[in-house]
């Protein structure tokens, strides 16, 4: 072990020696440090019930963010500040946030009360709004089972401003005094954990363990552990690297590096189009945003991940580096069949680069899931065209959730290609759908459901692309038909 982890709990800095690597926070709150305010519910990062609070240093002040403890490791604490719900008492007092609580009598049977308690906290300490509309998607990835959210929404609304906005100078000079300068080599019964600082060191370590688990946010890799109980034995973390935490703006395209979350790039996305940022800001709950990563969700290849269809559509390409050697593909050609991706030993995903869109070119997102929230897709769509003079010039069009990878719809954009932008034309690509995919029964959608879906999604894109037009031919219709 080069160096033992360190972080700050309430002002205090901890010191972890010889830990499990893939230890979470959740267990090293629960059974180490025995803070048992922090709950368990779902172990997955779906509930909220374990929600605490990470400080971290970012351009010399302090970003406050809610996490998962349950699927967040032990090791990625380094150079940070943890807070609890037990971090809030002030000389036996109520925080402003727990008296908001019991003021607007927010909890019932209390179980998740402590992770939206957390919630609150880190969004009242980033100065966020506190109107309806802001809470109810800071809060989304809190669960609560006695369906107490009017209160707990008022709560919010009744809360102030942060009380220890003094404190926050006092806390960026505590944080820059653990901030490590070194890469952090974990070693417990067999098991790594690497942190390296630059992205020369991160290849280098890729190369030496090409059968590494890559971490990014840790939001699928947390699973791994806490679900399926994996045993990893060396986890590489792209986290400390600051070359891959950057958003670059390349002139015709944005660079977004493999470190970048979710809740960073979003503004950058929505400013491409705000198709991207609606998409987004239903992907997960906060916590997951706060913590997950664009590339990450490539990486992992899933074929129901909300990003790709949406990217492959933008015309994106994926950077895989391989020790000094980079090479870029289309996104599209990165997924190769389930669970498989072109990626080859020693590689990892460095970036992804997304293409700035055409004015005018017609752009949409969509996402179909049993619940609005923070839940699993069962059909997500990226459809791109470009129309000049009423006729169609090209399409890029992908769905997600309708095969074994994020697939273009080749068929369908041929159908669609040289055609006017029309009702009629539409119609006749999306019933080409059909031979693009076949797509399965599962528990989220039935194979029927998933090719109506796309196919009423395509029709979808050009109703809102025509406006008003494509009212007058709706009311037509509905004459038409009595």
């Amino acid at each position: 072990m080069s160096r033992p982890i360190r972080f700050l709990l309430d002002g205090e800095v901890r010191e972890l020696r010889d830990i499990d690597p893939t230890l979470t926070v959740l267990n090293l709150l629960r059974y180490d440090l025995r803070r048992t305010g922090t709950k368990e519910g779902c172990a997955e990062g779906d509930c909220g019930a374990c929600t605490a609070v990470l400080g971290e240093l970012e351009g010399g002040r302090v970003r406050f963010r809610a996490v998962n403890a349950c699927i967040l490791f032990a090791p990625m604490l380094d150079g940070r500040a943890l807070f609890t719900v037990e971090s809030l008492k002030r000389d036996g007092a109520l925080h402003p946030v727990q008296q908001a609580m019991v003021a607007n009598h927010a909890s019932q049977c209390g179980f998740c009360t402590p992770g939206f308690v957390m919630s609150l906290y880190a969004h009242q300490r980033e100065g966020a709004a506190t109107d309806t509309a802001t809470l109810k998607d800071a809060l989304a990835g809190n669960l609560c089972r006695c369906t107490g959210y009017g209160p707990i929404l008022a709560a919010g609304q009744a809360m102030g401003t942060d009380p220890d906005a003094r404190l926050a100078e006092a806390l960026a000079v505590e944080l820059k005094a653990i901030q490590p300068t070194e890469m952090l080599e974990l070693e417990h019964k067999g098991r790594r954990f690497l942190a390296p600082r630059t992205a020369g060191d991160l290849a280098r370590a890729v190369t030496a363990h090409p059968d590494a688990t890559i971490l990014a946010g840790g939001t699928d890799v947390g699973l791994w552990v806490t679900k399926q109980h994996r045993s990893l034995p060396v986890v590489i973390s792209l986290n400390e690297v600051a070359e891959l935490l950057r958003i670059e703006d390349q002139g015709d395209a944005i660079r977004i590096g493999a470190g970048v979350r979710y809740v960073d790039a979003q503004a950058t996305l929505a400013g491409l189009h705000p198709e991207f940022g609606e998409l987004l800001r239903r992907l997960g709950g906060l916590q997951v945003r706060n913590l997950g990563t664009v590339c990450g969700n490539i990486a992992n290849g899933s074929p129901i991940g909300d990003m790709p269809p949406a990217l492959i559509a933008a015309g994106a390409s994926v950077v895989l580096r391989q020790g000094e050697a980079s090479r870029m593909l289309p996104l599209e050609a990165y997924f190769l069949a389930y669970g498989k991706q072109d990626r080859r030993p020693g590689e990892f995903v460095e970036a992804v680069i997304v293409p700035k869109l055409a004015q005018g070119r017609i752009f949409k997102a969509f996402k179909l899931s049993k619940r609005f929230d923070q839940d699993i897709s069962a059909v997500c769509a990226g459809i791109s065209v470009g129309v000049e003079a009423g006729r169609v010039t090209d399409a890029r069009i992908a769905f997600g959730g309708m095969a074994a990878t994020p697939k273009r719809a080749a068929a369908c954009e041929a159908a669609l290609t040289g055609r006017p932008w029309t009702e009629e034309a539409v119609r006749t690509a999306a019933a080409a759908l059909a031979q693009d995919f076949q797509p399965i029964d599962d528990m989220r959608a039935s194979a029927g459901y998933r090719l109506q879906a796309a196919q009423n999604l395509l029709l979808r894109a050009w109703f809102e692309s025509e406006g008003a037009a494509a009212t007058r031919v709706l009311e037509a219709q509905a004459v038409a038909h009595g």
